[in-house]
């Protein structure tokens, strides 16, 4: 046995001293630059666009050739760092995973886009068929601060108070990153209850509106309802977005096609006029009513006073703000929000405590105390206040659309992820059998895989916006 020189001793110990002082996500990094599948695992997160929390998954996939039984293509994970494959989250918030939002917002511009353009499998023709751009909006439940391109909040003239002697005014000019903004004026006055039963009966007020429309399509018509089909169909695309007061407001494209949907033109009489007029007349008269509560009585659910209708025009109108892409890139950029963007939270709210402890102003702290109120009595129960008091009571999908309007986000995935294999296509002309086992493992990074990861995606978008310059400066052929 050879005797360890002083030397070597004191290199270790000074080596140990070393370690003990590095951070622990430093520790955590040379742990990791030392792994024998390091390189591997870097590729791999590079594969998913450097995603903020992958989910790890174990298994293999065979294709054999179905008549022959000959093994075609195989997968395992069993020679992957770790035995395991990192996928993305797909979290459509920016605010939980950047990475995967932006091939979201992807996706939704490509899903809207093809509804107004075609492609995608629908056909060029929807692009002649009457398409308005619509928002609806919540009604008022009490004055807040708002801002007016440089004008005044709230003008009072001859100043006054409310009943709990707050001013009813606003003489300030309030910039749109002001905190102030989307406040009430006075929090006594403000209609929380009505705020939240809103938002938990917009899913249904927006489905009545559907079918109010339709009524009112047959109505212009001079048709009965049960006969629309027989002449048109209604395709539409709505995205939820927040405002700053944390009341929702819906924005919609909306199509009529012919009773065989998008492949097939609606009849003369069904003009963008017509339309238009029929949204707005519906968007009036449609209501709901809440379960009756005697602490909030039942309330009559309906559409605020404001109401924007646009017609949709075509790409090459470029003196139109309401254009083909100009639409699509819109709903796209607020598909990845979420309440958070409006200064709330886009996890689960599991206890009280956890609103009290809450990184929110007073006014939406406020609101998810009420869902949280409202949601512990039995006559309310079916409204799932406490499970949406994160959303401020709002249960609906940020995207929903009809059936036909367009594409799927199934299949543009699939296309994608096709794409990717590569190889895959080569399989096309044979009978294949495919057989997959796979199971979930883990999820998320450690910390110095999470900052790796984040360079990642940054380099990433660095690199998007390097080509969107280039493209815009006329560098086409170079790409």
């Amino acid at each position: 046995m050879f005797p360890i020189s002083d030397e070597a001793r004191r290199s270790v110990l000074n080596e140990a001293e070393r370690l003990r002082l590095l951070s622990p996500t430093e520790r955590d990094l040379i742990r990791l630059v030392h792994e024998p599948g390091y390189a591997r695992w870097l590729d791999q997160i590079k594969s998913i666009g450097g995603c903020a929390h992958p989910i790890y998954l174990a298994g293999h996939t065979t294709i054999r050739d179905a008549v022959t039984g000959e093994v075609l293509r195989h997968y395992d994970t069993s020679d992957e760092p770790g035995g395991r494959m990192p996928v993305r989250c797909r979290n459509r918030r920016e605010t939980r995973c950047e990475p995967c939002s932006y091939l979201h917002a992807g996706d939704t511009f490509q899903l809207v886009r093809s509804g107004l353009l075609g492609g995608k499998g629908v056909t060029d023709d929807v692009r002649r068929h009457p398409r308005l751009f619509v928002t609806l909006t919540a009604p008022s439940f009490g004055a807040v601060h708002r801002a007016r391109d440089g004008g005044v909040c709230r003008p009072r003239r001859g100043g006054g108070v409310c009943e709990h002697g707050r001013p009813s005014g606003c003489g300030q000019r309030h910039a749109d990153t002001d905190p102030m903004v989307g406040q009430p004026l006075c929090r006594d006055c403000y209609d929380y209850a009505g705020h939240v039963l809103w938002h938990a009966s917009a899913g249904r007020l927006w489905n009545r509106y559907c079918h109010m429309l339709r009524r009112h399509l047959a109505t212009a018509a001079e048709i009965t309802q049960t006969r629309l089909r027989e002449h048109l169909t209604l395709s539409f695309a709505k995205v939820a977005e927040y405002q700053k007061r944390g009341a929702v407001h819906f924005h919609a494209v909306i199509r009529l096609d012919g009773p065989d949907g998008p492949s097939s033109p609606p009849p003369l009489w069904a003009t963008t006029d017509l339309l238009s007029d029929a949204v707005r007349s519906a968007a009036v008269q449609v209501e709901v009513h809440t379960p009756y509560s005697p602490a909030t009585g039942e309330r009559v659910i309906k559409w605020g006073e404001q109401l924007d209708v646009h017609p949709i025009r075509s790409d090459a109108f470029t003196e139109s703000a309401v254009t083909d892409s100009a639409v699509a890139a819109y709903v796209a950029k607020y598909v990845s929000k979420s309440v958070g963007d409006s200064g709330g939270i886009d996890y689960r709210i599991q206890d009280f405590d956890s609103i009290r402890l809450a990184p929110v102003n007073i006014h939406l702290r406020a609101i998810m105390v009420t869902c949280w109120r409202l949601g512990a009595m039995p006559e309310l129960e079916a409204l799932n206040l406490r499970a949406w008091a994160h959303t401020l009571g709002y249960r609906g999908h940020v995207l929903t659309k009809s059936r036909q309007y367009s594409t799927t986000y199934g299949t543009l995935r699939a296309v994608r992820a096709e794409y990717q294999g590569g190889g895959l296509l080569a399989l096309e002309d044979r009978e294949t059998a495919t057989e997959s086992a796979w199971r979930y493992v883990g999820s998320g990074h450690s910390p110095a895989e999470a900052d790796i990861a984040y360079g990642i995606a940054e380099d990433l978008a660095n690199q998007r916006e390097i080509r969107r310059e280039m493209i815009a400066e006329g560098w086409k052929y170079v790409l």
